[in-house]
C-alpha cells in the first residue's frame, strides 16, 4: 500500500496570495481587527473557506492581544550597542510579566517593513524600533497615527509622532574630532557608514562641522565608507592609510569599525597613538582592554532599554500623553589613543 503524504497545512500567506492582498490585510479580515474594506474581507473569507485554511489557536490568541508580547527590531543584533539594549529590554519585561520576541532588519528598510507587518498581524502589544533609515517611513508613520504602542530607539525619525529616545550624535561626534584638532592633528580621516541611517548622518555631520568651525578643509581623501562590520572597517582602514599622505588621525562611527580599524592599522604595522591617534564613537569591552586604552564618546547605553520599557508600558495601560522626545547626551572618556602633534609634524 502507497504511502500517504501528509496535506501541508494552509497558511495565512496562501490565503493572503489567493485573496490578492497583503498578508497583514488578511489577518486583520480573518480575525476581526483593525479596518478592511468589506469587499475585502468578503473575499478573504470566501478564499479561507475554499482553501481550507484553519487559524493556529496560539497565533490567534497573540492576534487578540492576549498574550503579554513586545516586539523589539534592532538595526543589528550583532552589534553591542543593540545586544545590550535587548538585553535590558528583555529583563525588564520579564519582571513586568511580558516576554519579548526580537527581530533583526540588518539595517534594511525593505526587510523592517516586512518584520513590522509579520509582527503587526500578530497584534503584539507594542513594537520598540530602532528605524533602518531617516526617509520612507510611512509605515511608522501610519502605526503612529493610529496609536499603536509605539516607541523609536536610537534614531529619531521626522514626522513618525511617537515616543523616541536618542542621543546627541552630532554634538558627541563633534566633541571627539575638535578634542583631535585641540591635540595638533589636521589630517583627520573618518571611516563612515554611508547609507540612510540617521545615527550615521548625524555623526558624520558633526565630524565635518568640528572642521569647519576650525578653518580645516573636509578632504574626501580622508574619508572611507564602510558598512558596520569589523571586515568591513578593516578594508576602509587599510585603504585609507595605504595613501602616500596618510591621515594621523582617524574618528571611527561605531564600535565595530574601531575594533576593525584597530585590527587594520596593527596589520599594517601602525602603532596607536605614535603613528595614528584614535577615537571611536561607542565605548566597548575591547577599548578598555587594548594597550593603550582607546578614547571613546560614550553613549548612555544602560538608560534607553529600561526607558523604552517604560515609555511602552505606560502605553500599553492607556497613557495618552503627547510623544516625548528623549535626547540623551554623550561624554568624551579620555583614555590613552590620541597622542600631541608636534607644529613640525602638522
Amino acid at each position: 500500500m502507497a504511502e500517504r503524504t501528509p496535506t501541508r497545512a494552509v497558511t495565512i500567506k496562501d490565503v493572503a496570495a489567493a485573496s490578492n492582498v497583503s498578508r497583514a490585510t488578511a489577518a486583520r479580515a480573518l480575525n476581526g481587527y483593525g479596518y478592511v474594506g468589506e469587499a475585502v474581507a468578503l473575499r478573504v473569507t470566501q478564499e479561507a473557506a475554499r482553501l481550507g485554511y484553519r487559524g493556529n489557536r496560539v497565533a490567534q490568541a497573540l492576534r487578540q492581544g492576549q498574550m503579554p508580547i513586545i516586539g523589539f527590531i534592532p538595526g543589528d543584533i550583532q552589534n553591542p550597542f543593540f545586544a545590550r539594549i535587548a538585553h535590558d529590554i528583555d529583563v525588564l519585561l520579564r519582571s513586568r510579566r511580558h516576554n519579548l520576541i526580537i527581530a533583526s532588519s540588518e539595517e534594511n528598510q525593505k526587510q523592517e517593513r516586512e518584520l513590522l507587518d509579520s509582527l503587526f498581524a500578530l497584534n503584539l502589544r507594542g513594537l520598540i524600533v530602532a528605524p533602518a533609515s531617516a526617509e520612507g517611513n510611512d509605515h511608522l508613520q501610519r502605526l503612529a497615527a493610529e496609536g499603536y504602542p509605539l516607541v523609536l530607539i536610537d534614531r529619531a525619525v521626522p514626522d513618525v509622532a511617537c515616543d523616541t529616545i536618542s542621543v546627541d550624535n552630532a554634538r558627541g561626534a563633534h566633541e571627539a574630532v575638535n578634542y583631535l584638532i585641540r591635540n595638533g592633528h589636521r589630517r583627520i580621516g573618518v571611516i563612515h557608514d554611508d547609507s540612510r541611517i540617521i545615527t550615521a548622518q548625524e555623526r558624520l555631520g558633526g565630524y565635518r562641522q568640528a572642521l569647519s568651525d576650525s578653518g580645516l578643509p573636509v578632504d574626501p581623501h580622508l574619508m572611507a565608507v564602510s558598512q558596520s562590520t569589523v571586515q568591513h572597517a578593516i578594508d576602509a582602514t587599510i585603504r585609507l592609510f595605504s595613501q602616500p599622505d596618510r591621515p594621523t588621525a582617524l574618528f571611527t562611527l561605531d564600535s565595530l569599525m574601531t575594533t576593525g580599524a584597530l585590527l587594520a592599522l596593527r596589520s599594517m604595522g601602525l602603532c596607536v597613538p605614535q603613528d595614528v591617534s584614535l577615537v571611536g564613537f561607542d565605548d566597548f569591552d575591547l577599548a578598555t582592554f587594548t594597550d593603550p586604552q582607546i578614547t571613546v564618546v560614550s553613549q548612555p547605553v544602560g538608560q534607553i532599554g529600561p526607558l523604552a520599557v517604560q515609555m511602552m508600558m505606560e502605553r500599553i495601560s492607556g497613557g495618552d500623553s503627547p510623544p516625548r522626545q528623549v535626547r540623551f547626551p554623550t561624554r568624551l572618556i579620555v583614555r590613552g589613543s590620541v597622542a600631541r602633534m608636534s607644529q613640525s609634524a602638522r
